[in-house]
């Protein structure tokens, strides 16, 4: 079993957010913007999740029960998902370049990509933090975990939903064909 010193669950957090935080100001200029309340929402949903993964609250005390056994090899299986998870949604932003935005919108010049994991799955940064948040539940076994996973799941999806329509309208025919053949955050699905 791991030890709360040792805290290398923590690490692809922190890479996680550098790398956002660094990279936020090698972005296109923005040709449109999706309504700030549907932004807010979106913040607010994985503000919410992060505070239940990362910040134990004793009010909320039934949310910190386990649900999975106290398991080495559960918490490793986590740890690795969470570092897989991150990787990939570093990756798939690294892809994405220029053309990324945290609100959702049309850059200047903006490009379909469909290179890297955008092969796969349209939405693979969504993916890559579903992934590294069900480690992160598997690493504490709490059902806090569970509770996050589900508003990031809902987040996300609904940002990906509105994502999608600014992509339609920006490259219309050609995102509908790429549509066909990529999953929206799995592949295959």
């Amino acid at each position: 079993m791991i030890t709360v010193s040792s805290r290398i669950e923590l690490l692809p957090w922190y890479a996680f957010g550098l790398y956002w935080l660094i990279t936020a100001f090698r972005v296109k200029s923005t040709k449109s913007l999706e309504p700030a309340p549907a932004r807010l929402f979106t913040l607010g949903l994985v503000a919410l999740a992060f505070f239940l993964l990362f910040r134990p609250d004793p009010r909320m005390s039934w949310l910190y029960v386990r649900f999975l056994p106290e398991n080495s090899a559960l918490v490793w299986t986590g740890i690795a998902l969470t570092y897989i998870g991150v990787a990939l949604a570093i990756w798939a932003r690294t892809i994405l370049g220029s053309n990324w935005s945290a609100r959702v919108g049309v850059k200047e010049g903006h490009e379909l990509v469909h290179s890297g994991p955008y092969a796969y799955v349209r939405h693979p940064i969504y993916t890559g933090l579903f992934l590294a948040i069900l480690g992160t539940t598997l690493e504490i076994g709490e059902w806090r975990g569970i509770a996050a996973l589900a508003i990031i799941t809902v987040a996300h999806s609904l940002k990906a939903r509105r994502e999608e329509q600014a992509m339609i309208g920006e490259f219309g025919e050609k995102y509908q064909q790429y549509r066909k053949h990529t999953g929206f955050l799995f592949p295959g699905l």
